[in-house]
């Protein structure tokens, strides 16, 4: 749950002020101390103690305490920096009151109105974001929730709150252990926020996988003993909708690695390779929230890689939904088969675009480290589109190539093709360049999360679980309406 939020678009009065207990000051980048700074005699003070100028908050948040016992930092704001570095500030200096564990926390924006619209609706989304601590089973040291939250010195949209909120649900889902989050129990949620939301839903489960010939899903799912994996279908679908997107996830609840079983120190965490999925669904939310003019068809591929004198093992050859033959050559890039046939449905239904969100590979980690995410695009103007929206949203990602030459590892003399290869080079790509057989002439998106979990946190977001992608998608759709027709085309 958020805290609740109000803001004032004028800065609180003397005995306001004086009744506050957590307070982040957010100025303008300035050599001298603005008028409206509140509390400037401690600032000044700060500054001079640790012997500073008040230029050096543009880097380095400062905190003092105030007479009334509270507790005030001060941040100024580069509108020139990437937006990603101006998250990464802003939630540094929230991190300092949050924590305290407040009930309430107040920000205060000072500068012109641009300035003030801005910086408030970026501190706000970072506070939200991060006053919510996510879930644990501790029975001790439970850490609380920020209850209220209060702007000051500007009115802000729906935006920061909605995108906190979707956010948040990722980041839950992401951190939920897998013995409570399994396909079964995820699909009982989603059931739930369907019915909340109006959202219509629609479960492929095994039997119906089965009917329908998805092969490449069920040997995933076959090492299992639960028999509760399934595709779902869930549908936001506004009057005034312009365009249709599909947005595909992948939601792996545990992975073992299969028959090739990972060691240890690689299988810790595996309960998150669920976040492709969770960030798909933390988009969906946002649209619904925001009222984009858009329909979207989300598509979450919900199964777990287990192993099992049932699992799927090398060698095998599986025929996937679409009838391509695919070789199994190594059981733990499980991925890019739950995703060969659920991206197949999700092009059946001719999208405009499709996208999926996937913790795929070990070697985008390797490309990459955790701080970028990295994307294929089946055109330049998609994946300049992409780009843009990561820069506006302070997700960033990359674009790779998925040249055709590529394609030549994944020949097979027993299928249609290799499912991979046993090296590990650039096997980010080769994932991609499978994934696009099954998308057909639809346009298309791969995002590969390597930012899923980042130690110490990303951007605007504190914790190892970032939920990136969810700002992304937002930005990303929202261009993508704006550009319409001259976008399509040039695809």
């Amino acid at each position: 749950m958020l805290a609740q939020l109000s803001s004032h678009p004028h800065l609180p009065a003397p005995e306001q002020l004086a009744r506050i207990s957590h307070l982040l000051a957010i100025l303008p980048v300035t050599s001298s101390l603005p008028v409206d700074c509140p509390a400037p005699q401690e600032l000044q003070a700060a500054l001079a103690r640790r012997h500073k100028g008040i230029e050096s908050l543009a880097k380095t948040p400062i905190s003092a305490s105030l007479p009334n016992g509270g507790l005030v930092v001060w941040c100024m704001l580069e509108e020139n920096k990437p937006r990603f570095e101006q998250f990464t500030h802003l939630r540094k200096a929230i991190h300092i009151l949050l924590e305290e564990q407040p009930a309430q926390l107040d920000i205060l924006v000072a500068g012109d109105s641009a300035f003030c619209q801005q910086a408030g609706e970026m501190a706000t989304y970072v506070a939200l974001a991060n006053g919510t601590p996510l879930p644990t089973l501790k029975q001790k040291d439970v850490p609380k929730a920020l209850e209220t939250l209060t702007l000051w010195g500007s009115r802000i949209s729906e935006t920061p709150g909605v995108l906190a909120e979707a956010n948040l649900l990722a980041r839950t889902f992401t951190a939920l252990p897998p013995n409570i989050l399994t396909p079964g129990a995820y699909r009982e949620r989603l059931r739930e926020m369907a019915a909340d939301l109006d959202w219509q839903i629609d479960e492929y489960d095994s039997d119906r996988l089965r009917d329908i010939g998805a092969g490449a899903f069920l040997a995933v799912a076959s090492g299992s003993d639960r028999d509760d994996a399934a595709i779902v279908r869930l549908s936001y679908q506004p009057k005034k909708a312009k365009r249709e997107i599909a947005l595909v996830g992948k939601g792996i609840c545990f992975d073992t690695g299969g028959h090739n079983l990972k060691p240890a120190k690689y299988m810790a965490g595996m309960h998150e390779d669920m976040s492709g999925s969770a960030v798909a669904l933390g988009i969906l939310l946002a649209a619904s929230r925001l009222h984009l003019p858009v329909r979207i068809e989300l598509w979450l591929a919900l199964a777990q890689n287990e192993i099992s004198p049932q699992a799927y093992r090398q060698g095998d050859v599986i025929t996937a939904l679409d009838g391509t033959t695919i070789e199994i050559v190594h059981t733990d890039a499980e991925g890019r088969m739950v995703l060969a046939d659920t991206l197949a449905l999700a092009s059946r239904e001719k999208p405009d675009l499709l996208i999926d969100f996937a913790t795929l590979t070990g070697s985008m980690i390797t490309a990459l480290g955790t701080r970028y995410a990295g994307a294929f695009s089946c055109s330049a103007p998609l994946a300049e589109l992409a780009l843009a929206a990561g820069r506006e949203s302070g997700e960033r990602l990359c674009i790779f190539p998925m040249d055709e030459d590529y394609e030549e590892e994944l020949d097979s003399t027993v299928a249609d093709i290799k499912q991979c290869t046993l090296e590990s080079d650039a096997d980010h790509i080769l994932a991609a360049c499978f994934l696009k057989r099954f998308v057909g002439e639809t346009p298309w998106l791969h995002v590969d999360l390597s930012t899923a979990s980042c130690k110490g946190g990303l951007g605007a977001l504190g914790t190892p679980q970032t939920g990136f992608g969810v700002a992304w998608g937002v930005e990303f759709i929202r261009r993508w309406l704006e550009e319409g027709n001259k976008l399509s085309s040039t695809l």
